[in-house]
């Protein structure tokens, strides 16, 4: 306690220096400094600030209807129906919709929305979450026991990673996580207190994955700590990559080799868009693989209505579902799950639309079949757009967006812009973003957010906008990029 002019002053319980220091060491680039910023130069520009550009263009983030993505008709219907039951009356909503709000609120308490769930979510959703991943995984069966649907995926991925998390000094868990990685992977780790074991996906291969490297990060890990758990993002964010059949197979005997729980974040298996690639889901790799593997390997699978053709980032909706999980522990997932009540209900509403979407004799079928397709088709076409237009800029190479939403590709800076940088306290790329985002309104994350080899620069960028503004996006970028070289050489 101290005095101000005679008045006692009682310090705050709540400091910097008495919070949670692992809260303090976690950093989530994808909505840090350069976002602040943009969302600052918004305002300005609405004060009347004369700025060399009329809108900041955020390609930071997958947010799909932010970017113009319109919803999925049949959705928004039947969510709609959901929401304001009396318009099951209202003749201008086909029957399916009405079939499956009916079936939604029979399933909720009180018939309403707005009722908790069970912790583990609607059971017959669940049911539907099952017979959906095993369409998807030829007949492979899927139990709605082992379903837990999620405040997203994040949410599932987080709880999780704290059932994993054990030890002290050289027994601590160790997490290998890719690097690129999606930074909601660092962020829970520092929060846990966790330790990351960094495996480099290969650049110069298409950022494609080599067991030799899972190997080699690992090796080094055991030095300082437990490692228990491998993270795979497939397809990859912010890489964009597609794994092949044949390396989910390696990935899957590495982690039965080395005891390892496998974690997929399979949030993007719709979106995949090269020739000759294909979603593979590594459950039914596992399964494909034999008992040898599909009775012993413990893996736990994620999915999200918020990517794909879907987009629904604010219902916050998605399900993991975990195999060959010990059911002592099984309990205790159930339990730490029951703690936050329950996952969003609109959102898994939303969810069970999209396990169980309208069918060929239904009269919504073909609108639904029309968006889906247009949506995806789309995307395909601004990946190979995005490709060849920065692979056409001097000092940007672009590896093709296999899949996903991102392209990140690898920026060569004049060692004038690094010295430069560095005089202001900043990454090298961090510099070159804030200026792109200064001189034109283009808000991009800096591949330092997710981790990239030593010695070299990236910047990950979503390819949601509107194919008309993402070629004014990409113009933007080819002019600054080679006047940023001129103006550092």
């Amino acid at each position: 306690m101290s005095a101000v002019n005679g008045v006692s002053c009682v310090s705050k319980v709540l400091t910097l220096d008495t919070m949670n220091p692992n809260v303090r060491r976690v950093e989530y680039a994808v909505r840090g400094p350069i976002v602040q910023r943009a969302v600052q130069i918004e305002r300005e520009l609405r004060e009347g600030v004369k700025k060399p550009f009329t809108e900041v263009i955020k390609a930071n983030i997958g947010d799909a209807h932010a970017m113009g993505q319109k919803p999925i008709t049949f959705f928004r219907q039947v969510l709609a129906l959901c929401s304001y039951p009396d318009l099951l009356e209202d003749n201008k909503f086909p029957e399916d919709a009405k079939k499956r709000a009916r079936r939604i609120l029979d399933a909720c308490g009180g018939h309403s929305i707005g009722a908790y769930s069970a912790s583990q979510g609607i059971e017959c959703i669940r049911q539907d979450v099952a017979r959906y991943i095993e369409r998807r995984d030829g007949g492979i069966p899927s139990s709605p026991d082992n379903i837990y649907l999620s405040t997203g995926a994040s949410d599932a991925i987080v709880t999780i990673l704290k059932l994993l998390v054990c030890g002290e000094g050289r027994d601590r868990t160790g997490v290998m996580i890719s690097i690129p990685q999606y930074p909601l992977y660092s962020a829970a780790l520092a929060d846990l207190a966790a330790v990351q074991i960094s495996y480099y996906l290969d650049e110069e291969n298409c950022w494609s994955l080599n067991v030799e490297e899972l190997r080699r990060a690992l090796k080094e890990a055991k030095q300082y700590c437990k490692p228990r758990v491998l993270c795979i993002i497939n397809p990859g964010n912010p890489t964009g990559q597609v794994q092949s059949r044949q390396c989910i197979e390696d990935v899957i005997r590495f982690a039965k080799e080395e005891h390892l729980f496998l974690m997929a974040d399979e949030v993007y298996q719709d979106n995949v868009y090269a020739d000759g690639c294909k979603f593979h889901s590594f459950k039914k790799v596992l399964f494909e693989m034999g008992p040898e593997f599909s009775s012993t390997v413990e893996m736990a699978s994620f999915h999200s209505t918020s990517k794909c053709y879907m987009g629904e980032c604010g219902f916050r909706g998605g399900y993991m579902e975990v195999i060959n999980m010990d059911p002592q522990v099984k309990a205790q997932l159930t339990k730490l799950v029951s703690v936050r009540l329950c996952p969003p209900v609109p959102g898994q509403a939303l969810l069970e639309l999209v396990v169980n979407p309208p069918q060929p004799d239904e009269p919504s079928y073909s609108t639904f079949m029309k968006e889906r397709t247009a949506v995806l088709a789309a995307l395909g076409e601004k990946a190979r757009l995005t490709e060849e237009t920065f692979n056409s800029v001097p000092g940007i190479t672009c590896n093709p967006v296999q899949g996903a939403m991102y392209t990140f590709p690898c920026i060569s800076l004049p060692q004038k812009a690094i010295d430069k940088a560095k005089e202001e306290g900043l990454i090298p790329d961090m510099f070159y973003c804030m200026k792109l985002l200064e001189e034109e309104g283009i808000c991009l994350v800096p591949g330092s957010g997710f981790g990239q080899k030593e010695g070299t620069f990236h910047f990950r960028m979503t390819i949601l906008p509107p194919t008309e503004k993402l070629k004014v996006v990409l113009q933007k970028i080819r002019d600054f990029h080679l006047r940023f070289t001129q103006e550092f050489s």
